[in-house]
């Protein structure tokens, strides 16, 4: 059998990267940071809470808070993993917590619901999501003695001048990792004609793209399986459109078996062309099994694990502030979900063995090079896979 070494080059983005505190009484509340605050994605983000809070916390506020973005801690995405990790560690502990929703999904309004958190009693404040890099950047020297977590993105300024103080904990993924686990897995599955969706050509999106090429050659080139295709495009945005729905359904009824939909509501697009036309989606972030029916599995950046761990970081006296923490197959950071996978042939012994080649670094991958966004200019020696990249 054939072996292949793809080589790794960790973009920049990543390589740029909790003291403690005693706890107050287990708690939880699901009020919104003010009283006028009762929007209806907040009503739907109560009633998902199991558990409504009993009693007043500790003296000195809820210790642990997460700041929403305009969504819900049932929103299957980022704030849910987020909310799921600090609530985890919180209940296993005893520590009070509450999360906490903006009103404008604007930089004033995500550093003023910081502030709420924080005069809430709040010594340690959980943010996910890009949009809380200016925020942040503002908030560590604000709150000098508060520690923040941030996922998928460092702080920086609006002139993009990055800076991370000691109380910052940015924390940003490696998508090509779980992008390589899923095209594995569509090819062993039996996928040959397969499909890379993707929103803005961002460095996020582009490593997952890259390491689905690379990941669907490997299974391929591991089996002595020729004739792989993968059409590749980037929407542009990340909304679920009109434009995006059709070319999905137009690349399905030209045999594309399996789309991966990678662009926030994009992969709604490709979901809604796929129960049309009966074919598959790989979703992307957290596991999207639940969101379709079409959805045969995800490759997830494990939100959770990387918040619990950092809040445990920070309650051990050991919070990795000043640099970005980057989370991959090798401190469980990314994966698949195959519990709720709808694979056919693939299973849990192939995925725990490739999980540990990537782990063990047997297997490394080619990133893009700087200011390129094509796969077909930077993965130019695959043997048995063609990927052809529209605009």
């Amino acid at each position: 059998m054939k072996k292949t070494v793809l080589a790794l080059a960790l973009a920049a983005a990543m390589v740029g990267s909790l003291t403690a505190c005693g706890g107050g009484s287990k708690t939880e509340s699901t009020a919104a940071p003010t009283e006028a605050q009762t929007t209806a994605a907040e009503s739907k983000a109560e009633e998902a809470t199991t558990e409504a809070a009993a009693s007043e916390p500790a003296s000195g506020g809820y210790e642990l808070a997460l700041v929403t973005d305009l969504g819900t801690i049932d929103d299957k995405s980022f704030n849910q993993g987020a909310w799921e990790g600090l609530k985890k560690y919180a209940e296993e502990n005893g520590i009070s917590y509450k999360y906490y929703q903006p009103q404008e999904g604007t930089t004033d309004s995500y550093l003023e619901t910081i502030g709420l958190a924080i005069e809430g009693g709040a010594k340690l404040v959980v943010c996910p999501g890009f949009l809380f890099e200016e925020p942040i950047y503002m908030a560590q020297d604000k709150y000098p003695d508060v520690h923040f977590i941030l996922l998928d993105g460092e702080p920086h300024d609006a002139a993009y001048t990055y800076k991370t103080n000691d109380n910052v904990m940015p924390i940003l993924f490696q998508e090509d990792q779980a992008g390589f686990l899923a095209g594995y897995a569509a090819v062993k599955d039996g996928y040959t004609k397969l499909g890379f969706m993707g929103g803005m050509a961002v460095p996020a999106v582009i490593r997952y793209g890259y390491g689905f090429v690379q990941g669907a050659e490997y299974a391929a080139v591991e089996d002595g399986v020729t004739g792989i295709e993968i059409i590749y495009n980037y929407t542009g945005a990340f909304a679920a459109t009109p434009e995006a729905q059709s070319m999905a359904a137009s690349w399905y009824q030209n045999g594309t078996q399996v789309v991966f939909g990678c662009g926030g509501a994009v992969g709604n697009s490709v979901m809604a062309a796929a129960q049309e036309k009966g074919a598959k989606v790989i979703g992307v972030d957290v596991d999207q099994s639940s969101e379709s029916d079409t959805v045969i599995t995800s490759a997830m950046k494990l939100l959770s694990n990387s918040v619990y761990d950092g809040v445990k970081d920070f309650y051990d006296g050991s919070f990795p502030g000043g640099k970005t923490s980057v989370f991959t197959v090798a401190n469980s950071g990314v994966g698949l979900p195959m519990e709720t996978s709808k694979f056919e042939k693939f299973n849990q012994e192939q995925y725990d063995a490739i999980y540990k080649k990537l782990a063990d670094g047997e297997i490394t991958l080619i990133q893009f090079s700087e200011d390129n966004n094509d796969p077909t200019k930077d993965l130019t020696e695959l043997a048995n896979t063609k990927v052809t990249f529209v605009e």
